[in-house]
């Protein structure tokens, strides 16, 4: 199904033109009452950690959230998901990747674009602790990528019944020409600033001060993946992190119902680095809207699409696989107000 064909749903606010607006406002508008979270670590095969930050259970499916790139389970966006699935009777978890979270992790591993190794083995390890509960996955951003890698690679052999990836950068090469153009520099700015600060506290914990020598002098994302991403995580250069990263292209291997929500102005990629029906598999559903910016997706004060959708196509997906408690009905669904 293409862009066009459920963009009518989504109306974003009238006050908030534009693809920057609606990437920026939500942020400081919705400012959304979050729910209590209990903290699991979960040890990794290598020695190293992440971390898991559950929601109350409500008795449904399990719901992981995958942040994106400095997010965590405090994010805008990840508290309102959370809310809104568990007001619609799933049990929502954000499994931070490493060093996220608040909490440097052990190794100078951390995350990136095409990350796939802990995902599967935490979406694995649940699926094998929790077989009589239905999985699903949601991806924003950075995590939408590193899902799309992830189902790819054998999603249902994980047990996740379907999925969802919002505002995922399909074409590396292209988002990082964007972010260096324009309005668009100041997200760059501002994530760099976040990165450097974390690529330096890694590198103090884990005395190794030489790999942070010349860290502040990077100004571009194709700096940062060139200095720190691509050589810590085993890729050739730059490119070659960005090509072997890039989503698009397993976009046609995913074999479970899977929607991608992506909007036509949003300012970390261009219109034309979007996927086409030809470039996905029959089990991936596009929905591209005119409006909505980067994870912004704003319908009205404190409403928001994404709280509403995403809950919505789980549950037609889960409504005859899993049982999802009768008690949580649309009515309960909190993607109103706070």
């Amino acid at each position: 199904m293409t862009a066009e064909d459920q963009g009518r749903s989504f109306r974003p606010a009238w006050w908030l033109p534009g693809g920057h607006l609606q990437t920026i406002v939500p942020n400081a508008l919705r400012l959304r009452r979050g729910i209590t979270l209990r903290r699991q670590h979960m040890t990794l095969p290598d020695g190293d950690f992440l971390s898991l930050d559950w929601g109350p259970d409500p008795g449904g499916p399990i719901v992981v959230l995958l942040h994106g790139l400095g997010g965590g389970s405090q994010s805008v966006y990840s508290r309102g998901l959370m809310r809104a699935l568990h007001a619609r009777g799933f049990w929502p978890c954000t499994m931070h990747f490493r060093g996220a979270g608040g909490e440097p992790n052990r190794k100078l591993r951390s995350y990136h674009m095409g990350e796939s190794d802990d995902p599967m083995y935490v979406l694995g390890e649940l699926h094998r602790r929790y077989s009589r509960r239905g999985l699903a996955a949601v991806g924003v951003s950075l995590g939408g990528s590193a899902l799309l890698h992830t189902l790819a690679r054998g999603g249902e052999s994980l047990g996740v019944a379907c999925a969802v990836a919002v505002s995922v950068p399909f074409r590396l090469h292209v988002a990082a020409e964007r972010l260096d153009r324009g309005l668009s520099r100041l997200y760059q700015r501002h994530i760099l600033r976040q990165l450097r600060r974390q690529w330096q506290k890694k590198c103090h914990v884990l005395a190794r001060p030489d790999l942070a020598e010349g860290i502040r002098e990077l100004r571009t994302f194709r700096q940062f993946d060139a200095r720190v991403t691509a050589p810590l995580h085993g890729f050739r250069d730059v490119d070659d992190y960005y090509d072997r990263a890039s989503s698009i292209h397993v976009l046609r291997d995913i074999r479970i119902p899977t929607l991608l929500i992506n909007a036509v102005n949003d300012p970390f990629m261009t219109r034309e680095s979007l996927p086409e029906p030809d470039e996905v598999s029959e089990h991936v559903t596009l929905e591209r809207h005119a409006s909505g910016g980067h994870v912004g997706f704003l319908e009205g004060f404190g409403r928001s699409y994404l709280e509403r959708r995403i809950p919505e196509y789980l549950l037609e997906q889960f409504r005859d696989k899993w049982p999802v408690p009768e008690a949580y009905d649309r009515s309960r669904a909190g993607t109103g107000g706070n």
